[in-house]
């Protein structure tokens, strides 16, 4: 087969339209989100799939359907362009002090119960590090890994469907509790049954689908039923908001709770409950590697561990 010479041929705008009209899926949502016409888009395209030798989409009633080709020129793109990317904001640190741009996934439990406490650890010891913080679902987040568009994920430890190449260290748990403000009725209990929760409202989370069935398979096992007065809600914002300004409950992740346990604002309520583990904590590439920035903010991630799993109600140990 003749080689295509895509290193002498192939240009970067060409790969950020197919990345864009993959994601997208239309050439007018496409050529908008690129700030090109709609003809442009179309001819730009044409002219890499006579560059790849076969087409890369096809028409259909709804858009543009990416072919297993237009697929595969897609995942380089993505890893293509993000190198682009860090390149970029290395050379932008070049003439100023730094340790280069560190680009990290996080679960949303991960995002507002550990990672907090984590850049403000590295705000105080690494200044000079340059931080990013994607928060999305497991799954965005893993192929933006695979790609080399964030240099780790912290989170929820999730067993892959198939085996994927990726490193995942165990650094901590996740697990679910009861919760409520300090100064509910509740906690003048000793040992509150789950009759005695069943008198409260339950606000609960619908962050993800597992976060969702996690919290279910939880309430289930202690035999705890939704009042119809429960409320389920994707914000963790108005979840705390609703928790801390009445005698509303919650069931979920402790550490989503995390600054108000350890501010003392709420409380956990212990439940006779069976061992469910969650193990969470970082997921590396091997095939890209871990650049100095990522290594010391994974050793930041470690020590705030260390210090939250000494700190009573926020107990995440293994």
């Amino acid at each position: 087969m003749a080689r295509r010479r895509l290193d002498q041929l192939l240009k970067f705008r060409q790969l950020r339209m197919t990345e864009a009209l993959v994601r997208h899926q239309s050439l007018t949502r496409a050529a908008a989100a690129l700030g090109l016409s709609q003809p442009a888009l179309t001819k730009a395209i044409r002219e890499l799939e006579a560059l790849m030798g076969e087409p890369l989409f096809q028409r259909h009633a709804r858009g543009m359907r990416p072919t297993a080709a237009g697929l595969v020129v897609a995942q380089y793109a993505r890893a293509a362009l993000a190198d682009l990317n860090r390149l970029e904001e290395t050379l932008d640190l070049e003439n100023g002090p730094g340790l280069g741009p560190v680009a990290v996934g996080a679960l949303p439990v991960a995002a507002v119960g550990l990672m907090p406490a984590v850049i403000n650890r590295a705000r105080a010891e690494l200044p000079a590090l340059h931080i990013r913080l994607v928060e999305g679902r497991t799954e965005a987040l893993l192929a933006q890994l695979e790609a080399g568009e964030v240099d780790l994920v912290v989170g929820r430890l999730y067993a892959p469907l198939a085996p994927d190449g990726l490193i995942r260290e165990a650094l901590y748990a996740e697990p679910i509790s009861v919760m409520a403000r300090v100064g509910h009725p509740l906690h003048r209990l000793r040992r509150p049954t789950v009759k005695d929760l069943a008198a409260f409202d339950l606000i609960l989370p619908s962050f993800s689908q597992r976060i969702g069935q996690d919290t279910e398979d939880f309430m289930a096992a202690i035999g705890l039923q939704p009042t119809p007065g429960a409320i389920r809600s994707t914000s963790r914002g108005f979840i705390r908001e609703m928790l801390l300004a009445s005698d509303m409950i919650t069931v979920m992740p402790r550490i989503v709770m995390g600054g108000d346990l350890l501010r003392g604002q709420a409380r956990v309520i212990s439940v006779a409950a069976p061992a469910m583990p969650r193990p969470a904590g970082v997921i590396t590439n091997p095939r890209h590697g871990a650049p100095s920035g990522a290594q010391m903010l994974i050793r930041l991630i470690r020590e705030t561990i260390t210090d939250l799993a000494q700190s009573g109600d926020l107990d995440i140990t293994k």
